[in-house]
């Protein structure tokens, strides 16, 4: 099994854009048919430009490897710059793409990505949003709610 393929997808963020202005999913397929998705890092560029360097670090040091090389695929990568070094672009693409390979090969083995990276620690977990319905928030409270001393700091 070895990453042939690779697709990027930008999904702009509806206004007022809370989690960003956009964000990138990349879909890596390898060549017998199996597709993983991962959520790519990238706040420090537009969408274009992170869109080539997402691509570039899947050309330079991930295609034709085996998807369950990822620390060889991350040493690659993190040491390719002129001062051995990279950048946050370069670790914000790589973060999707290693997403993209624990996905591939929880597929491939059929099991759970969670049982591959050491097995379950919890039965349930809290889960978080940042798409708050802002109108229907402000129609239950009539102000800001102090939650902690900075914050009556700031509401005054």
């Amino acid at each position: 099994m070895k990453l042939s393929q690779i697709e990027v997808f930008v999904i702009g963020v509806p206004p007022p854009g809370w989690g960003g202005r956009y964000w990138l999913v990349v879909k890596v397929t390898t060549d017998n048919g199996i597709s993983g998705y991962g959520e790519v890092y990238a706040a420090s560029v537009g969408p274009k430009a992170m869109v080539a360097v997402i691509e570039d670090v899947f050309a330079r040091h991930m295609e034709g490897e085996n998807p369950e090389n990822i620390e060889l695929m991350f040493r690659r990568a993190y040491s390719a710059g002129f001062t051995q070094r990279p950048d946050l672009t370069v670790m914000g693409a790589f973060s999707g793409l290693e997403m993209a390979c624990w996905d591939i090969l929880g597929k491939a083995h059929e099991r759970p990505v969670y049982a591959l990276l050491g097995g379950k620690m919890n039965e349930r977990l809290r889960a978080y949003t940042f798409f708050i319905r802002w109108p229907i928030m402000m129609r239950r409270r009539s102000g800001p709610r102090p939650r902690c001393r900075w914050n009556r700091h700031l509401s005054r």
